[in-house]
């Protein structure tokens, strides 16, 4: 906790709180502590409890992410409080666990936004890699309904599944677009150039593009 503080710069805590996030630390600092400390699943533990970001963002790069019971992995959620934290929990150590379907499952019907978003997190994984089962048709009913007036994180992750939907299944990529345009969801979200827009049209367009 000592080498944290004295990494931390006010600098780089002011940008990442206008994303939401309250981290100090520069996060190619926080992965080269991760490596030099390797895998210590109960130091993880110990720097999650402490309740400080980038405590716990190392715990996340630290951890083993299958030592995990699904309850300790569904309270770290609900107490991740800013973005990184929660998108490192679930990218980094939910999507690698056992219990990975049936959080996804849970969460996704949570009526806390945040917790479902990390549910559309781990849905859009499914999408991409392992679509069956998965009501793709009902998917894409769900989010024409619910995504323009959406929780802003559950809003980001309605519409990655979207664009993911269309970039990787011909046969819904027409209504998927055509969703896209009728909401009109992240048409003015800034982009920089040489960066891909989150508008799902365009994002669809441009990777169904680039994969040839």
């Amino acid at each position: 906790m000592a080498e944290l503080a004295a990494l931390a710069d006010p600098k780089i805590r002011e940008v990442n709180e206008r994303h939401g996030d309250d981290h100090a630390v520069n996060l190619g600092k926080l992965r080269a502590i991760a490596k030099r400390l390797k895998t210590r699943q109960d130091l993880a533990r110990e720097l999650w409890e402490t309740g400080d970001s980038a405590a716990r963002l190392l715990a996340l790069l630290v951890c083993r992410p299958k030592a995990f019971e699904a309850d300790e992995l569904d309270r770290m959620l609900r107490e991740a409080r800013t973005p990184k934290v929660q998108d490192w929990l679930v990218n980094y150590v939910v999507k690698k666990s056992p219990h990975a379907e049936g959080l996804r499952v849970a969460w996704f019907a949570d009526p806390h936004p945040v917790v479902a978003s990390a549910g559309w997190a781990l849905t859009v994984e499914r999408v991409s890699r392992k679509p069956e089962g998965l009501d793709l048709a009902g998917l894409l009913d769900v989010i024409e309904a619910e995504m323009k007036d959406a929780h802003e994180r559950l809003q980001w992750a309605m519409n990655h599944c979207l664009a993911q939907i269309g970039i990787d299944h011909p046969g819904h990529r027409a209504r998927a677009v055509a969703i896209g345009e009728r909401l009109e969801v992240l048409k003015d979200y800034p982009t920089s150039p040489g960066c891909t827009s989150p508008y799902a049209p365009v994002w669809i367009e441009e990777m169904v593009r680039r994969s040839g």
